[in-house]
């Protein structure tokens, strides 16, 4: 029960709420770069397409966290926080899907992403980043089974599930001060 009281608290609290996403998403971006600089896992393209979408959402969850948003607000910061996490989920979804091909299906490695932002136009960039490539299809780090793509992904689930929440708590809110002021009357 002390558990379940902890979460609805957090959660409930839309600061508290925040600077937890902003937390999350701040020791991931470090794991991240601990894998790049210590173990030498150098990022794909998806992968760092992956990145920019959890500096995204550490953007938006700090500011939200400072902000101390209202209801309206709250729900703006909510959805874009969702909207996010769902296009860096869906990036992460494509690299898993690559990296669960056969090995005679994966893509050819292309050219580098600095190569490509150099020659052509960045739709273009982001067309071929998307495709995926033979080295979004390596898996070369596990935890507990899963790997780097699908950590990104079970972690964009759990942002989208925070935000949420918290959303919904706003709405329950609301609908508790509806119902107080209407038992009064």
């Amino acid at each position: 029960m002390p558990m379940q009281n902890l979460l609805k608290t957090v959660v409930c609290s839309r600061r508290a709420a925040y600077g937890l996403g902003a937390l999350i998403c701040a020791g991931l971006l470090g794991f991240a770069l601990y894998l790049q600089y210590y173990e030498f896992q150098d990022p794909c393209p998806l992968c760092i397409l992956q990145r920019t979408a959890f500096i995204a959402l550490l953007i938006v969850f700090v500011a939200a966290a400072l902000h101390g948003p209202g209801r309206t607000a709250t729900y703006v910061y909510c959805s874009l926080l969702v909207l996010i996490a769902l296009t860096g989920g869906s990036v992460a979804v494509r690299q898993v899907w690559l990296q669960h091909l056969p090995a005679d299906r994966i893509p050819a490695c292309g050219p580098g992403i600095e190569y490509m932002l150099d020659r052509f136009p960045l739709t273009l960039v982001l067309q071929k980043i998307l495709r995926g490539s033979g080295e979004c299809a390596d898996v070369s780090w596990r935890f507990l089974g899963l790997s780097i793509a699908e950590w990104s992904l079970i972690w964009f689930v759990m942002l989208a599930a925070l935000a949420l929440s918290t959303a919904f708590c706003v709405a329950w809110e609301v609908r508790s001060d509806q119902a107080r002021i209407s038992g009064v009357n």
